[in-house]
């Protein structure tokens, strides 16, 4: 396998690997990295559908991708799914996936037309003081000490930043600027989370810093993640013979382990409390999804806190029981055993009252039921005890939604603090309680707002143990190689597995790009798999977001005036010095 990038391989057709008609793919999990490979799998690796099956302990696919309607509860979202245009293996993926929604086009296509012709931004990226605007809400505010974090740490190499803490790296200014209040809740980063992981975003992203305040760089889906990425992708596979098994249980793996060979030899599963499984060959191939992010998650409803779920958690003991037959197998520990620094919740509401709709428009300074762009991603309230966010996707978000409802989608990362109305942690919460911190944060009068939360609204809290766990701090060997060395017919997919491109997880990519190296190497597919872009390369987004770091500020020539003059004077003209002005580094 090999990365690659450009429009020389980006449209090949790799021929079909001799025997490939004689293997078998099982996958163990359904998520999205499941259902990618699986689509590799036919689409580059020309294996027969009807060869791969898909194994799931739930009972519908798609993992974190998720949207459903509870009848008893409300519609449920856990999260939800920020992209753009450089997701360069998700795109290659959906762009063979023919979409549910417009007839005759890709899931690429639609999504491209969507967003051309109602391009995303937020008109209120933060707000203060139960709604109000907040002032110099574009600047990041990062000072001179804070630039200089940024910049140590673009610079620093990987193992600089092996097993330390964001707090153990960064400094008081930075913590107190925009930047970081955009940054994290953008991402849900925590102080406590790695400092590793945090470079690896600003490498990945520096094109993203422009749209930091604004959400001007994001895209998002027409409906929620499952009905606008899972279904077209699961009607593909099914369309193509895919068989998938739900409602059981992977409990263990079993390998024959020899010096510079590896050969995953039984899946071993239950099934309506019946022990089963399937013996493997060297040319039966397994992908495993290993960890969770969405494990034990619990909802709750209106009247019902949603609880914390600590229990046994399938995904992860079967990592825990695969990872002690093997160094080269990870170290799940490092990301599961830590609950209280890995779970946050969020919660999602569904306007019943007419009255709400107006405080959501007053904020996101449109109209929620126009179609189109609504919040443009999160709404932060800074002041927020609980440090809560909110957004309002286009609606409606559901297809069977009614016409007059709107469904939002609401977060905190400090849910066991006080909240500013209610005054009990997030985690403590009934959905009618954390629907009334959210409009004390709209603006609703104080006097309104009980009466609002009880029959204005339906909310259903989701709490999440696992949420993010891959943010633990991480050292090399934590996560196993996608394609550990010496295996001949397995590998390993999703967050918990390690790429060896400068990908970042918490994102679809990186779902979709595990498998794909998994797939291209099993099968020795002849096309290279896109490389990550190269924003992290190229001079003009360096600049561009340099720009944007100072706030608007020239550069600081250093030295007397006289010197920064012949400096200024020796560029002028010259392509540096173009370059230099056109990003409003230096005087025009």
């Amino acid at each position: 396998m090999e990365y690659t990038s450009g429009n020389y391989e980006a449209f090949v057709r790799p021929r079909k690997r001799e025997g490939v008609e004689n293997k078998t793919a099982w996958f163990v999990g359904s998520g999205l990295a499941a259902l990618a490979g699986a689509a590799f799998l036919i689409r580059d690796g020309h294996m027969p559908g009807d060869r791969i099956t898909i194994i799931e302990r739930l009972g519908l696919p798609g993992g974190a991708l998720d949207g459903i309607d509870e009848p008893d509860k409300g519609f449920v979202i856990r999260g939800g799914r920020e992209m753009e245009d450089h997701f360069e293996c998700l795109w290659d993926l959906y762009r063979s996936i023919p979409s549910l929604e417009v007839e005759g086009a890709s899931v690429l296509e639609e999504f491209y037309y969507l967003n051309r012709d109602d391009p995303n931004y937020s008109l209120q990226r933060v707000t203060q003081k139960q709604g109000q605007d907040v002032a110099n809400k574009q600047l990041l505010t990062l000072g001179p000490d804070g630039e200089k974090d940024i910049v140590r740490i673009f610079m620093a190499t990987r193992e600089d930043m092996e097993g330390k803490r964001i707090n153990e790296v960064f400094g008081k200014e930075f913590f107190a600027s925009n930047f970081w209040l955009y940054w994290r809740t953008m991402f849900a980063f925590e102080e406590w989370h790695s400092a590793l992981e945090m470079k690896l975003y600003l490498h990945r992203f520096i094109h993203h810093i422009k749209g930091l305040a604004d959400f001007s760089t994001l895209k998002f889906t027409r409906y929620n993640q499952y009905e606008s990425l899972v279904l077209p992708l699961v009607n593909w596979l099914s369309g193509h013979g895919v068989k998938f098994h739900y409602g059981v249980e992977v409990t263990d793996v079993d390998f024959d382990i020899q010096p510079g060979r590896k050969q995953a030899t039984r899946i071993h599963w239950t099934e309506n409390g019946q022990a089963g499984g399937v013996t493997l060959g060297e040319h039966d191939l397994v992908f495993m999804t290993i960890g969770s992010l969405t494990e034990n998650s619990e909802n709750g409803d209106h009247h019902t806190p949603a609880a914390l779920n600590t229990g046994p958690a399938p995904a992860w003991d079967l990592w825990r029981r695969i990872a002690a037959k093997d160094d080269a197998f990870g170290r799940p520990e490092v990301f599961a055993g830590h609950i209280p620094e890995t779970k946050w919740e969020s919660a999602t509401i569904t306007t019943l009252d007419e009255r709400i709709p107006e405080y959501i428009a007053r904020i996101c300074k449109r109209d929620p039921f126009n179609g189109k762009v609504v919040s443009g991603g999160i709404v932060t309230a800074k002041d927020s005890s609980w440090l809560c966010s909110w957004t309002v996707n286009r609606q409606p978000h559901f297809k069977k939604q009614s016409k007059s409802q709107i469904v939002v989608w609401f977060y905190s990362l400090f849910v066991e603090k006080a909240g500013d109305f209610v005054k009990k942690p997030m985690q403590d919460c009934t959905g009618e309680e954390i629907v009334q911190e959210w409009l004390y944060h709209l603006g609703v009068p104080v006097q309104d707002i009980p009466e609002l939360a009880a029959t204005g609204a339906r909310a259903v809290p989701v709490m999440m143990p696992y949420v993010t766990s891959f943010f633990m701090p991480r050292k090399a060997g934590d996560r196993p190689d996608v394609v550990p060395e010496g295996s001949v017919n397995f590998a390993f997919i999703g967050q918990f597995a390690e790429t060896r491109e400068r990908d970042c997880i918490f994102t679809t990519e990186y779902s979709v790009r595990t498998p794909m190296e998994a797939v291209y190497t099993l099968l020795g597919v002849e096309r290279g798999v896109p490389e990550v872009f190269n924003s992290t390369y190229d001079i003009r987004k360096m600049l561009g977001a340099m720009h944007v770091l100072r706030d608007g500020r020239e550069l600081d020539v250093p030295g007397p005036k006289l010197f920064q003059h012949l400096f200024l004077k020796k560029v002028d003209g010259t392509q540096v010095g173009n370059l230099l002005k056109e990003y409003k580094l230096i005087p025009e």
